[in-house]
């Protein structure tokens, strides 16, 4: 017997119908089918510190986690949290009221959004932006409104008057992401500070995903947005142990706000994963209490990855923004004579056995980003050696 469907429309809700598959299963998938280096998904092919694997494991066989842990999160992961914040930017949060651990950043952008949003609210967001952000934004109801980052003197930069000219008395939110995801931006002071001053102007609220803010290179810094005056109170931090400690399988994420803004973001979680990585918090709070010389050296192992990939892109011909922070290098395929980065992505597979993301996936404005393809460089230092050999000498 054959199941029932009703004709009368379509079954995905019509918020998410743009979506589909994303780029990512099928790029993994043509990776897989072809025998491909994987450089499109965003995670390391080593793992993290091996302390923290083994506080996992201590966690697990002690009992700690195996059940349902507190909602807002252990208590020791919540104050490894702001103790993390007011070490490194002099931020003060209650562990107890103003920290929520979550699944992952994703599920922070998706509660945060999904609570502060109401239908027909616009919010804007720097584009190219991460996948989901597009998706979240429809799931509340939201209008993004994106705004453009745009090529300059090797870098993507924003146009501080265009954010401005986007702002109108609909937009409720901005959506902030430094260090940038795919174009390895890292936003300076100056632009900021003008973000920042915009936000108090027109009273809008700012949700910064900070996931990679360990991960900046050369002279980059990153300054929490939470810091800069008049921004605490009207700012959701959201912070990534995946990212940091290169444990992206585990799905620890947080949010740092007012006990308002957390409340309400919690009111949201509650309702989608409830909790979860019971075991893996009492390893993240260990792995937040790692001495600064992890960190210095995690930078400097990235910097180098960066800096092999980079070379090897550059002597196969591609045009390369060597990234301020993050581990995706963004190029332009134009200097290849190429200048559809969908059909560059799906052919790469067969002609040089490497797979990357396109741009244009990360874009409401598909022709911005068509000639751009992401490359990340978190991988062993011999797959990307071998990747620039293929690069380099291509099959077709």
């Amino acid at each position: 017997m054959t199941a029932m469907t009703s004709t009368a429309r379509p079954l995905l809700n019509r918020r998410l119908a743009e979506f589909g598959t994303t780029i990512f299963a099928e790029m993994s998938a043509l990776a897989l089918s072809t025998g491909s280096i994987n450089l499109g998904q965003g995670f390391p092919d080593t793992d993290g510190p091996e302390e923290v694997r083994e506080a996992a494991v201590r966690a697990l066989r002690d009992g700690r986690g195996n059940q349902y842990p507190p909602g807002p999160g252990i208590p020791e992961l919540r104050t490894a949290i702001a103790a993390h914040q007011e070490r490194r930017y002099g931020l003060m949060y209650d562990p107890d009221t103003e920290v929520l651990v979550t699944a992952g950043a994703t599920e922070a952008i998706a509660a945060a959004l999904l609570a502060l949003l109401e239908p027909g609210d616009e919010v804007i967001a720097l584009e190219p932006y991460y996948d989901s952000y597009a998706a979240c934004i429809a799931m509340a109801g939201g209008t993004r409104v994106p705004v453009t980052l745009r090529p300059s003197e090797g870098s993507f930069r924003l146009d501080l008057d265009e954010l401005r000219d986007a702002v109108t008395d609909r937009t409720r939110l901005l959506l902030i992401n430094t260090p940038h995801n795919p174009t390895g931006t890292v936003l300076t002071r100056d632009e900021l500070t003008a973000i920042a001053a915009l936000a108090v102007e027109r009273d809008l609220l700012v949700v910064t995903d900070e996931v990679y803010e360990h991960l900046v290179f050369d002279k980059a810094e990153h300054i929490p947005l939470a810091t800069l005056p008049g921004m605490r109170d009207r700012t959701v931090t959201i912070g990534s142990a995946g990212k940091s400690f290169s444990f992206t399988g585990w799905k620890v994420g947080w949010v740092t706000a007012t006990r308002e803004l957390v409340s309400a973001v919690r009111s949201a979680k509650q309702f989608l994963t409830y909790v979860a990585s019971g075991p893996f918090q009492y390893a993240v709070a260990e792995a937040l209490r790692l001495p600064e010389a992890y960190f210095e050296e995690f930078r400097a192992d990235m910097r180098a990855k960066r800096d092999l990939l980079a070379g090897g892109l550059e002597q196969a011909g591609f045009k390369v923004f060597r990234p301020a922070g993050t581990y995706f290098i963004t190029t332009d395929i134009r200097p290849l004579g190429e200048s559809d980065g969908f059909a560059f992505c799906r052919a790469l597979p067969e002609r040089c056995g490497v797979v990357a993301i396109p741009n244009a996936v990360f874009y409401d404005h598909r022709e911005q980003g068509a000639p751009f393809v992401r490359f990340a460089f978190c991988k062993r230092t011999t797959v990307l050696e071998e990747a620039a050999s293929r690069l380099k000498t291509p099959t077709a």
